[in-house]
């Protein structure tokens, strides 16, 4: 059954803001929202499924253009595999190499706080933070 529901209902069921939505629509990562007769958006199952769609790949560390990128492959999976396959391998990529850079980050504040530790003159913490790296 496709029931069509209010922008505030589906903004509180998804705990998302009303104007989240809105800029979805704007951005056209929603296909077009049937209104009422005074312009109330009024949205359907396919379209709150969408919506899910766009926030679940947002928590996996996907851009809205990779998501429009996503949403337009939905239309013909069997043959976009290959491409989502490729925009995957690019986040993989992206994502070891930010790995890399937090566990350069937390090797260098390791030791930073232990010179802090040893440190009988000024802070070493802060005085990395003043120097440009």
């Amino acid at each position: 059954m496709n029931q069509s529901k209010k922008i505030g209902v589906v903004a509180k069921e998804l705990s998302i803001s009303v104007d989240t939505l809105r800029y979805y629509e704007k951005i056209h990562l929603l296909g077009t929202i049937k209104r009422t007769e005074n312009g109330l958006r009024l949205f359907s199952d396919n379209d709150v499924t969408r919506i899910i769609f766009i926030k679940e790949a947002q928590k996996v560390g996907f851009s809205l253009e990779e998501i429009g990128q996503l949403l337009a492959f939905r239309e013909n999976p069997k043959e976009a595999k290959p491409n989502v396959r490729a925009l995957v391998k690019q986040k993989f990529t992206v994502i070891n190499q930010r790995i890399d850079e937090l566990i350069g980050l937390r090797d260098e504040f390791s030791l930073l706080t232990e010179q802090c530790l040893e440190s009988e003159g000024d802070c070493p913490i802060l005085t990395r933070l003043e120097s440009k790296k």
